[in-house]
């Protein structure tokens, strides 16, 4: 197997294979890394395209992004029958 030069393109770096369980794997560098969990893989001829998955935001990081309300609410209890308390 010859070895091929490295390309020319300025974001491009040599990156070592290895095997991974029954999967092959790659090292990617560190000014490489991924911020996400999980990337979709698409191959195009001889390439692997990496395209990184956002991942959704959680039920409380999506409540943290919200403005508080300023607002008062209104009593829903208004004018119903008082409840009985159960004896214990």
């Amino acid at each position: 197997m010859s070895k091929q030069a490295l390309p020319s393109e300025p974001h491009a770096r040599r990156a070592s294979v290895f095997r991974n369980g029954r999967n092959q794997a790659v090292r990617i560098p560190r000014d490489f890394e991924f911020k996400a969990d999980e990337v979709m893989v698409v191959k195009e001829g001889n390439r692997l395209i990496l395209e990184p998955i956002d991942r959704e935001p959680s039920l409380i990081e999506l409540l943290a992004t919200l403005e508080p309300l300023d607002e008062t609410f209104p009593n829903v209890d208004e004018g119903l029958v008082k409840l009985d308390e159960p004896g214990i």
